[in-house]
């Protein structure tokens, strides 16, 4: 599997709908990548809290429309990071969408952990309930490779990845708004949460200044190892790896880590009754 995590800069000084253009035709440009990745919220910027409200929008909205336009066109599966969803009785969500390659929806996500300890996106935004996977084509093979969803705060709670490697999760997708003050924790966590799951990461970062928050940039890419095969800066830019998926189900098998689990376990359904 090609991915391309594309790091926007989401600046206060660019409209929503100018970045949303922008954002298209770099999505446009990604073609020949199988898995295109996109930051939280940067359509507004995530800490742009006094946007929230005016750019809400459903997921027939306007961003999910462009980007599923733009996924279409360039024929690539697009986690198009994540957008502030508004629903039906008027709760804000900050809400992933996964699109295939002809545009469709094919998942969403309700960010579960809100940021802002009672303020900010905490106190704007109701929490989702779900953990939430996705299966993948792998490039050229007639296999699939489950993708577990997640975004931003979510990565300080490892008890949500468990339950996504759990759901049979071999890849980890997290878009972020993450500041650069705690650039420190971002990295170590998204090297942690591969780690211990044995799964790729793929950990997806805006950069830029938007209310007054710096971001922390330094998206990655990082294999069920630990190791960091692709970083970014502090700048704009678009990070491309191949992934070798098999590289999850040899990991596992050589360092059986997650067979030697005690506590936590998955509860087992109940047999189904006999017909």
């Amino acid at each position: 599997m090609r991915a391309s995590l594309v790091q926007i800069a989401v600046n206060s000084g660019e409209t929503v709908e100018a970045r949303r253009e922008r954002v298209a035709a770099l999505v446009r440009g990604q073609a020949g990548s199988d898995l295109v990745v996109l930051p939280e919220l940067w359509p507004t910027g995530a800490f742009a809290y006094d946007l929230f409200e005016e750019h809400a929008e459903t997921l027939a909205g306007p961003t999910v429309t462009a980007m599923a336009a733009a996924a279409a066109e360039a024929s690539v599966w697009l986690h198009a990071g994540s957008v502030v969803e508004r629903a039906p009785d008027g709760t804000l969500y900050n809400t992933s969408v996964v699109l295939g390659p002809d545009g469709g929806l094919r998942a969403s996500y309700r960010k579960i952990h809100r940021f802002g300890f009672d303020k900010g996106e905490a106190a704007m935004m109701g929490g989702g309930g779900e953990v939430v996977t996705v299966r993948l084509p792998e490039s050229g093979t007639q296999t699939e490779t489950v993708a577990g969803l997640a975004t931003c705060y979510d990565l300080r709670f490892p008890e949500q990845f468990r339950q996504l490697t759990d759901a049979g999760a071999e890849l980890l997708v997290i878009p972020a708004g993450w500041p650069a003050r705690r650039r420190e924790h971002w990295t170590l966590l998204a090297r942690a949460r591969a780690v211990e799951n044995q799964a790729y990461v793929l950990a997806c970062c805006s950069a830029g200044t938007h209310g007054g928050v710096e971001q922390a940039g330094h998206s990655r890419i990082i294999d069920p190892w630990g190791e960091v095969i692709a970083e970014a800066g502090e700048d704009e830019e678009i990070l491309t790896a191949d992934l070798d998926l098999s590289r999850v189900a040899k990991t596992r098998t050589d360092f059986p880590v997650l067979r030697d689990r005690v506590l936590g376990l998955p509860t087992p359904r109940p047999a189904a009754p006999d017909a």
